[in-house]
């Protein structure tokens, strides 16, 4: 039995009545499983006295196959023959149409910690429309696969709020899905009829593997742990002409481009004496995205104590090291540069007071 229920199997095994006579939309992607695999679609569906009447999906689509980026249409779940509809294509945040004849709207994503990752910002959406339209929300909570015990980051300037920070909140913020929903809802007024089903037995200070919750990649460039590990400041890459690794079998684990020198660059890299990481020179050549079909000098990121490891910071010293080695060919801006980049012009840490965790009080 694994130590940790997810809110999914907490409403499942010991509040199905919480859903009992709804007519139900579930916001849901391939790692809403519980500990045996079982998906949200089928042990909601199962449930006495639910309708679900149609799924909604996030970025990456209902079974996380499109790449980043890439805009999904709706279409019908062949497992189920339920209706899909995206919230990452022409419109990200459901219409009226969408949320006719519903009474609920169950959202269970499996977060990964980092506030440019999209699922809460589609969840916030999903959140605002419900209010307006007079739709419950109920919030399955996971755990954060970085942990909720540690902040790191800056808080996004509300002047920048896009798909990737819609309100301010820490890069590395610390908080479970379920937290960020109550923060929204009650610091900024989104205002929605919100209720959290919390997990049971998590704690602020657990790894990932002390939960004995299966790890079920949430989108096609998160396929491990050690990825989600590295992604708060692996993703900052995506603002340069680096390659973080995307189109390879360790995204955001092999940082490089084809006009660094491997040893030279893991040299300094080390020299850094960043905690709880070693970097080893590293060849790659993705498959598409930066760089696709060149061979890249850079570094493998081997996280080496997790309590000491700072992703934020390492991914800072990972560009500031690349420009001083690659001055000439490093810029800013990389194939995400038709978007606003991931990160604030002011990178230094700021102050994390007032950000909540609402009303769930996991201990540590």
């Amino acid at each position: 039995m694994p130590r940790v229920e997810s809110g999914l199997e907490v409403l499942v095994r010991r509040r199905p009545a919480l859903l009992r006579g709804q007519r139900v939309a579930l916001l849901t992607h391939q790692a809403s499983v519980d500990s045996r695999y079982e998906h949200a679609v089928t042990l909601i569906r199962e449930l006495r006295g639910v309708r679900v009447r149609r799924l909604l999906a996030p970025e990456h689509g209902l079974w996380g196959a499109p790449q980043d980026h890439i805009w999904i249409d709706g279409t019908r779940d062949p497992a189920t023959g339920l209706p899909v509809w995206s919230l990452y294509g022409s419109r990200r945040e459901p219409t009226p149409a969408m949320l006719r004849g519903i009474d609920t709207v169950v959202v269970d994503l499996q977060d990964v910690g980092s506030r440019y990752y999209t699922f809460i910002w589609t969840m916030a959406l999903a959140m605002r429309a419900c209010a307006r339209s007079g739709v419950r929300v109920v919030v399955l909570d996971r755990p954060n696969p970085l942990g909720g015990a540690l902040i790191e980051g800056n808080v996004a300037d509300p002047t920048f709020a896009s798909f990737v920070g819609l309100y301010p909140l820490a890069i590395r913020h610390g908080l479970t899905i379920g937290e960020v929903a109550g923060y929204l809802n009650e610091r900024h007024a989104i205002g929605c009829r919100l209720t959290v089903v919390p997990m049971r037995g998590w704690r602020r200070a657990m790894d990932w593997e002390d939960t004995g919750l299966p790890w079920v990649p949430p989108s096609p460039n998160m396929p491990t742990l050690d990825t989600a590990l590295v992604y708060p400041g692996g993703c900052l890459i995506e603002g340069t002409n680096l390659s973080e690794g995307r189109g390879t079998t360790r995204p955001f684990e092999w940082i490089g481009a084809a006009y660094l020198d491997a040893q030279k660059y893991a040299a300094a890299l080390e020299r850094e004496r960043l905690p709880g990481v070693c970097f080893r020179p590293a060849r790659f050549q993705p498959t598409f995205h930066k760089w696709a079909g060149r061979l890249c000098d850079g570094v493998q990121i081997h996280v080496t104590d997790r309590s000491r490891f700072k992703p934020f910071l390492t991914g800072l010293a990972e560009i500031a090291v690349a420009r001083r080695h690659g001055r000439a060919h490093h810029q800013r801006g990389g194939q995400n540069d038709r978007k606003k980049l991931h990160h604030d012009p002011l990178l230094p840490v700021q102050c994390t007071h007032g950000l909540g965790r609402g009303s769930i009080a996991y201990p540590v």
